[in-house]
């Protein structure tokens, strides 16, 4: 089978930025849905009607939580009564960010048929009987593909589900269990979509990285795609050159969240660097419009150097740069009621909720091998103008010998193929004693 790209809604959505989504369907007839990428997740998850409230809640609401056109008419979200394939498991508790602190939240999880696609699309690729959670909760304001492969587990009783992911490659539908992704980026050229595919990666969209070298898979089978973060160095900011870290601490890339979750010293860092105003309401970084212009004229960038391991350090890393139009996004409801220009950096209340979300792969392109058990972080690359994709399959491990690996592939872009120090068979008996235990 060949890597499929999931096409892009080619518009931008959410309410912490403008994010690029992608375009999903579930049930039959399918109903369509524009839904962003989660490299943490196991589940599909879409919103439901009771996530908006008539005279409540905006009245655009669900259409900016991503429900589309459904049977000629604005959807509500997801309506499972009218899916002749839905099969209903109950009411479980989603936690899938409950270390960031974010409240668990009821959702309805039954079984359907997902399509990555628009319906009516002959490059549609579906799934029948794949999970689907149904969410009302604004914690998770939009829906989301799942890139995790977490099973998922409801009731002591039941047996583990498959993730979406699991199930294209034993459907033979994609080339091996890994993918690639990057966020997209509004503020580039003329706005450059986001770019998911399974089972390959395109070349095109990254810059190789000088060193050839690749991140193992975390231990810990909840943090697999674990880095170190080495520095955080602002260029052109307020202080000039300063370093916003004094030492490495360990970060989840997850892309569920957009914010940058970092330790408070780091935080305070940003703060003073770039004239931020913490607001103890939300939690956001807030700027006010004038230092915002005066930031824009200044254009000051931030580096991260990422690490696999204290040990090698000096060679084995990867830096990536994000200019300030990263930063610079705008927090609406119901954050705020109005559109409020906000700072994406969170303070971490302790080790586990260091994270690098969204944000970070607006400017990073992301290649996860899960059968090799290791992943690459390269910096996104926007030529102009922007080429067509040239994807390149990622291979099995058992075709590895008969494999040849593009020449493109030199110097540090062999991301997923390289060998990981986890094999396959380590790394699956480590999951299987790691399930996401679906709460009543």
């Amino acid at each position: 089978p060949e890597p499929y790209e999931v096409p892009p809604s080619q518009e931008w959505d959410g309410n912490d930025g403008s994010w690029s989504t992608f375009k999903l369907t579930i049930g039959a007839p399918p109903q369509e849905f524009r839904v962003l990428a989660s490299t943490q997740s196991g589940q599909t998850i879409i919103v439901v009607p009771d996530g908006c409230i008539a005279g409540h809640d905006p009245s655009d609401c669900a259409e900016s939580r991503g429900a589309q056109i459904f049977n000629s008419a604005q959807s509500p979200g997801f309506l499972t009564n009218t899916s002749s394939t839905w099969d209903l498991i109950g009411q479980y508790n989603i936690d899938l960010e409950e270390r960031l602190g974010l409240n668990t939240t009821p959702g309805i999880f039954g079984y359907d048929m997902v399509g990555l696609g628009a319906s009516g699309s002959n490059s549609v690729i579906s799934v029948n009987s794949s999970l689907v959670g149904g969410v009302a909760n604004m914690v998770y304001y939009m829906g989301h593909i799942p890139l995790g492969v977490t099973k998922s587990k409801f009731g002591s009783q039941s047996q583990a589900v498959d993730p979406l992911i699991q199930q294209l490659r034993k459907s033979t539908q994609i080339p091996s269990i890994s993918f690639s992704y990057t966020a997209g980026a509004k503020y580039r050229l003329k706005s450059v979509t986001g770019q998911l595919i399974f089972g390959g990666y395109d070349p095109t969209r990254f810059e190789p990285n000088t060193n050839e070298f690749s991140f193992s898979f975390s231990a810990d089978p909840s943090r697999l795609l674990t880095v170190g973060v080495d520095s955080v160095i602002a260029t052109n900011s307020l202080k000039g050159t300063y370093s916003l870290s004094t030492s490495t601490h360990f970060s989840l890339i997850d892309s569920t969240t957009s914010m940058l979750w970092l330790p408070r010293d780091v935080c305070d860092a940003f703060e003073e660097s770039f004239g931020l105003t913490y607001d103890p309401t939300t939690d956001l970084y807030l700027i006010n419009t004038t230092m915002r212009d005066q930031l824009r004229a200044r254009n000051p960038s931030v580096t991260f150097k990422l690490i696999d391991s204290l040990e090698g350090a000096a060679t084995n890393f990867t830096s990536i740069l994000l200019p300030y139009s990263a930063f610079d996004l705008q927090a609406s409801y119901p954050y705020y009621e109005n559109a409020t220009n906000y700072f994406p950096i969170r303070r971490a209340s302790n080790e586990s909720q260091y994270t690098l979300g969204r944000t970070l792969l607006q400017e990073a392109y992301l290649i996860v091998d899960y059968e090799r058990a290791n992943f690459t972080l390269a910096q996104a690359a926007f030529p102009s103008p922007l080429p067509r994709a040239s994807i390149v399959a990622i291979p099995p491990p058992d075709t590895q010998a008969t494999a040849s690996p593009s020449p493109s592939l030199s110097a540090g872009a062999k991301a997923g193929i390289a060998i990981g120090s986890l094999t396959l068979v380590s790394f699956l008996a480590a999951l299987a004693f790691w399930f996401f235990r679906g709460r009543r």
